[in-house]
């Protein structure tokens, strides 16, 4: 196992002492940070309030998914419509390590229930409508009335105020709409400026993943845990507006500086960088990899590998490998060269160069992994970066592990995986507020759960 820990380690002793202290195998015996809080988590066909809960949940709140009593719509956003019972393949992800309940916030009996529960409640985390939660009377006006320490996350694409925010109030949350306000999509998108790219495919592109709900609900995350570190020094709760198209524009670099300093938007570069290049992805004999040698001397390096002196002296300064004209010129050579390897071929070559003692300096290349190289890499398993759970309901699922595993005292970890709908009520009613039995099925044929 030492040598899977150590792998190529410039100091295997330094290796052994990080993993010593955040060995994964060892998460489940140690203490949880957010153990003891108690986290009602309203989301509803949103990523952003799941992925914010999900975090929290992580790190051992308690965290209560509340659905209506159908069952919250994100269940059902899932590739070509696959479901495993009655979730589909992303809301099994971030129902990880939640309690689920159903509750009926449109009736008054409802709305009764769910405010005892609040009064109990540490977070609450909700994506509706901006003032829907208040008209009903249970928004964070009303409820931090009755609970003093309740932080109130409320995570909508306009946020809560503003003009944008009152003209579209009636829009549900959206990530494509994170992602077009966001700035970053504009950016995004087979480069304007290559003359071999097509005009009809020069538009922009959306992000592959939901990149708009899960950087909002991250931003979402660190806000509560600040507002808890806050109060753990007060007494005092707050409330929180998290629109998730501002935390992209919080990660969009130097895309708005320099609007404001030359007026101009930035042109869509595809692979290319016009802040730092090469530094792209390249063709190889058996698929793509980056590569990394944007300095003088690391451009330098990336000539002498090629055996190409002539580009050296045709693109000698970052500036003129900075002109978005030559980019496609300089992609274009540098894959003549790649293309004519497999990736761990150039891997080796670069490693072979970098022992050199009158190296002229440092090269970066490395394979882009596909989903099965990433879960049958050794490094990954070593790291336990995924899970695998026999779940009685769901049947075998495999999880992302907790990126927040690596603590040495508190670390994140998976407990369990999602939950059918409501399949808590019983367990929550009956800890929190007393329900059960007859109570409980009564409830539930009057709709209210």
């Amino acid at each position: 196992m030492d040598e899977k820990i150590i792998g190529m380690a410039i100091d295997p002793e330094y290796a052994k002492f990080v993993y010593s202290l955040t060995n994964p195998d060892e998460v489940h015996g140690k203490p949880e940070a957010l153990s003891g809080n108690v986290v009602l988590d309203l989301s509803y066909g949103s990523f952003a309030g799941l992925y914010a809960s999900s975090l929290l949940a992580e790190l051992g709140a308690e965290v209560i998914r509340v659905e209506p009593p159908e069952g919250d719509i994100a269940r059902k956003m899932t590739p070509y419509g696959i479901m495993i019972k009655d979730a589909g393949l992303a809301y099994i992800t971030e129902g990880r390590n939640k309690y689920h309940v159903t509750l009926n916030l449109e009736s008054e009996e409802g709305r009764s229930l769910f405010r005892r529960l609040a009064s109990k409640a540490d977070i609450i985390i909700e994506t509706f409508k901006p003032g829907y939660m208040d008209s009903l009377g249970i928004g964070y006006r009303q409820l931090s009335k009755m609970n003093s320490r309740l932080i109130y996350c409320a995570i909508h694409s306009y946020g809560q105020f503003g003009e944008d925010s009152i003209k579209h109030r009636n829009q549900t949350n959206s990530d494509l709409t994170d992602q077009a306000r966001g700035v970053i999509m504009s950016v995004t998108g087979e480069p304007e400026l290559d003359p071999d790219v097509p005009e009809e495919y020069k538009k922009p592109l959306r992000h592959g993943s939901w990149m708009g709900w899960y950087v909002g609900g991250a931003f979402a995350a660190l806000g509560m845990l600040i507002a808890l570190f806050y109060r753990h020094r007060t007494g005092k709760g707050q409330f929180i507006d998290m629109a998730p198209s501002e935390g992209l524009m919080a990660i969009a670099n130097y895309l708005m500086q320099y609007f404001h300093m030359s007026g101009k938007k930035m042109v869509r570069a595809g692979n290319f960088d016009y802040a730092v290049f090469p530094y792209t992805y390249v063709k190889s004999k058996d698929g793509y990899v980056f590569i990394s040698g944007f300095t003088d001397p690391n451009w330098t390096a990336v000539c002498e590998i090629m055996n190409r002196p002539d580009l050296r002296e045709r693109f000698p300064t970052i500036r003129e490998r900075l002109t978005p004209e030559n980019q496609p010129v300089i992609q274009r050579e540098i894959e003549k060269f790649t293309s004519q390897h497999t990736s761990e071929e150039l891997l080796k070559i670069v490693m072979e160069y970098s022992r050199k003692p009158d190296r002229k300096g440092t090269v970066v290349t490395g394979r882009l992994n596909s989903p099965r190289e990433v879960i049958e890499t050794e490094h990954h398993k070593v790291r336990k970066t995924f899970v695998k759970i026999k779940d009685p309901h769901y049947g075998e699922l495999l999880l992302p592990n907790s990126t927040l595993r690596f603590m040495s005292k508190t670390p994140g970890r998976i407990k369990w995986a999602c939950r059918p709908v409501g399949a808590d009520n019983e367990l929550i009613y009956g800890k929190y507020l007393g329900i059960s039995g007859e109570k409980l099925k009564e409830l539930r044929e009057k709709g209210v759960i």
